[in-house]
């Protein structure tokens, strides 16, 4: 699992949903980590309990998007893998996201045009909410492309692996609250501009770095600039 590089030197690979072990089976392989899965199907849980017995105990029915991760792992830092779920993978990238300080490392398999967002940068019409607060605090790559004919039965859409790494962003140069916030409105109206989108947020337009936002729109911001926005609010 060359994809895992050990960034944030983790000691525990949490991997979501391991089903029959299809992943699983070269993870338990590496001896650089002790590896954890979490599914919520009774019958996956089971069946890796029965064919990977030794490691029976590692493996729990729980759902990852309800647990709160200190119960499981304390203060220890971790990675988290796995092909997820399409229909929950943004939120296990939101829950991802809230325990930044503990993840510092994913990799992920996602409906390409979920893994195309996570990486856009700005001025295209891929990039939405998951872009910027991904890239908020940690790196994002996007590795390769696994097509239909790799699954049975095939999907009707493609799959493309990507790979976040924890950045060295503590704290943004702004309040949190008011910067999540501020990039949901914008891009909840993305056809507006920027001075329409966010109206109700009241920004002080008159600052010098953040005038000419006024004009743009959401997509064609980075995370910087949704910083000196969130800056400028004086009602949120």
């Amino acid at each position: 699992m060359e994809s895992l590089t050990g960034h944030g030197d983790y000691q525990c690979v949490l991997e979501i949903g391991p089903g029959t072990g299809m992943l699983s089976q070269y993870l338990l392989q590496q001896k650089n980590w002790q590896w954890k899965g979490m599914d919520i199907d009774p019958d996956s849980v089971a069946y890796m309990k029965k064919h990977y017995p030794q490691h029976a105990e590692k493996v729990s029915m729980d759902d990852f998007l309800k647990i709160d991760l200190a119960d499981f792992f304390g203060n220890e830092k971790i990675a988290v893998i796995g092909n997820f779920p399409y229909n929950i993978s943004s939120q296990i990238l939101f829950k991802i996201l809230e325990n930044r300080q503990q993840v510092t490392e994913m990799v992920g398999m996602f409906q390409k045009e979920v893994a195309q967002r996570v990486v856009a940068g700005p001025g295209g019409k891929v990039n939405g909410i998951l872009s910027i607060l991904c890239q908020a605090y940690y790196d994002t790559e996007y590795l390769f492309q696994v097509n239909e004919t790799a699954f049975y039965p095939p999907p009707k859409v493609k799959s493309a692996v990507i790979r976040l790494k924890r950045n060295h962003v503590d704290q943004l140069p702004c309040n949190e609250k008011t910067f999540f916030a501020t990039v949901k409105m914008a891009y909840n109206q993305r056809r507006k501009t920027l001075r329409n989108a966010l109206k109700a947020m009241q920004i002080d337009w008159s600052e010098p770095g953040v005038q000419p936002l006024a004009s743009q729109r959401a997509e064609q911001l980075n995370v910087d600039d949704f910083a000196k926005l969130a800056n400028a609010v004086t009602v949120l």
